[in-house]
């Protein structure tokens, strides 16, 4: 199992607009492959790479019992809406209402190059909004109103993991034979 950190708010990799994908390799398969894990170690409904320090345009998510992924992604939005409780990997225990369309058709690629559509409502479009935002460096404590705003922040400002330090990634020097750096 590749469990990876997840960065927490205040990381700037989370604030990066992520570089599209462009080579669909091994290592592609191996980021979708830990992003999957993560996320249903975490447990959450998805994650965007730059939550592991990755700037790509990648996510994962698992709704409702579907597990999916998604490169490259690019939304069209319903015009129907739906405020809802979301929360954030990035920032735990915390969970506001967040206003997003009621449907979306999220269209992109697998990790193999392979176009993909995934349409979804309710639970799952929120989701896709939210994990695409990611990749973005948009969180969603930015779309709540100024009220919800000011509170979502003061709550982040006293949660017990505040202030803590991003993980470092370091390559090791020895050889890893392809299991890690």
């Amino acid at each position: 199992m590749t469990v990876k950190p997840i960065r927490l708010f205040g990381d700037p990799v989370l604030r990066q607009v992520a570089q599209p994908v462009t080579a669909f390799d091994a290592e592609l398969r191996t980021l979708v492959r830990d992003l999957t894990e993560t996320m249903q170690a975490a447990p959450g409904a998805g994650l965007a790479a730059p939550q592991l320090g990755v700037p790509l345009r990648v996510f994962t998510y698992f709704v409702d019992g579907e597990l999916g992924h998604l490169v490259n992604p690019e939304l069209s939005l319903g015009e129907e809406v739906q405020d809802g409780p979301e929360g954030c990997l990035s920032i735990p225990g915390l969970t506001y209402d967040c206003r997003r369309a009621l449907e979306v058709v999220a269209r992109g690629l697998d990790m193999y190059g392979e176009p993909l559509e995934i349409r979804g409502t309710q639970r799952l479009a929120r989701c896709i909004q939210h994990e695409t935002d990611h990749l973005d460096g948009i969180l969603f404590v930015d779309r709540l109103d100024a009220e919800q705003q000011a509170a979502a922040m003061r709550a982040i400002r006293e949660a017990e993991w505040a202030g803590q330090i991003p993980p470092e990634v370091r390559v090791s020097p020895h050889d890893t034979f392809g299991r890690g750096r």
